[in-house]
């Protein structure tokens, strides 16, 4: 772990969340800033910077991140589907540099993601 990176903070229990779920990988919580009804964060408890930086050895991880994301935005009230996004880097406007995918939903449709 990264002893300044806030979500590491977060997942030693150093900075209060809001939890949606927790096992020895992973920890979702409420994101503090939500943009939909259904916005909460899910990110690995081994501290990975951003995607650009996982490799072949966080498979499992980055499986389970996804595998239970449906179940749990369903449980927060997506309950007709929802966004996953992970901001990679700069450029992709990354701006904690701790892997995270935030699930956005709600019970409207959300907006487009970028325009054309």
């Amino acid at each position: 772990m990264d002893n300044n990176c806030i979500f590491c903070k977060i997942i030693r229990g150093e900075i209060p969340s809001r939890k949606v779920y927790e096992d020895e990988d992973i920890l979702a919580f409420h994101d503090i800033k939500p943009v939909a009804p259904v916005h909460f964060l899910m990110v690995p408890k081994l501290h990975i910077p951003s995607l650009m930086e996982a490799g072949q050895g966080h498979q499992a991880v980055l499986g389970k991140i996804l595998a239970l994301s449906g179940k749990l935005a369903q449980e927060q009230g997506a309950k007709d589907g929802f966004r996953t996004i992970i901001n990679t880097g700069r450029v992709g406007r990354q701006e904690v540099y701790h892997l995270h995918v935030h699930i956005i939903g709600g019970p409207d449709p959300l907006p487009a993601m970028l325009k054309r």
